[in-house]
């Protein structure tokens, strides 16, 4: 008999489709009612309401309750990494869904890989601050360097809070669409958060797509790479 922990069980349970696709749809990092869950799996709610059991009782997603809905979404950090390293492998595989369309180009831009910002937008973002010595690689883990952390302090980056969790503060993340490393991890998140506050992009409800204004973009990239004063 083997034992260790039961990775058949949790592939079995993402490898059914209209799983698969519940999975997906809360990669936007978002929460969705089991009502819209069902509508993005093309199953009846009965349904839909089995698929979220399996997947609420293996870890995968977390429930809770507001008013007379539930709502569903990643159970956690790990699950979105390990989700987002699943979708880089089926993309390099070739493995698509569909033919690209304006959507698909959309999210090749700017998306959300769980609580994080990816895509185009993201990558440059990481390969500027790698280039900078803001970011870099050490025994094989991503570290924010002593400058990185004076440049991001300075455009109001409040490190205390995001080292008080369990969390890496920075992590390397293998961007599907774009063969290269956008930032994950506390900091990663809480950019995210910031762009969206500061009115740069907006997220697109039940969609992984974040939309930049034209302004928002360049206000963007003059945040990240405008070097500091003296």
């Amino acid at each position: 008999m083997k034992y260790g922990p039961d990775i058949a069980l949790v592939a079995s349970l993402i490898g059914e489709p209209a799983r698969a696709n519940m999975v997906l749809a809360l990669m936007s990092g978002q929460a969705l009612s089991a009502a819209d869950l069902a509508r993005e799996a093309g199953v009846t709610p009965p349904t839909a309401t089995g698929h979220l059991a399996k997947l609420v009782s293996a870890g995968l997603l977390a429930a809770r309750k507001q008013g007379r809905h539930r709502y569903f979404e990643i159970a956690g950090p790990d699950v979105g990494q390990a989700v987002e390293a699943l979708i880089a492998v089926a993309a390099r595989a070739g493995h698509l869904r569909a033919r690209s369309g304006p959507k698909d180009e959309a999210m090749r831009h700017a998306r959300s890989c769980y609580d994080h910002l990816a895509g185009r937008v993201a990558v440059e973002m990481f390969g500027h601050w790698m280039a900078s010595g803001i970011l870099c690689w050490r025994g094989g883990a991503l570290h924010l360097t002593r400058k990185g952390r004076d440049f991001l302090g300075a455009r109001g980056i409040a490190f205390d809070a995001l080292e008080n969790g369990k969390r890496p503060l920075c992590r390397g993340c293998m961007d599907w669409s774009e063969k290269r490393h956008h930032l994950a991890g506390s900091l990663g998140a809480q950019i995210l958060e910031m762009t969206v506050a500061k009115g740069w992009a907006a997220r697109e409800r039940n969609l992984r797509t974040v939309s930049f204004s034209r302004r928002g973009e360049e206000n963007f990239v003059r945040w990240y790479s405008q070097p500091l004063a003296g």
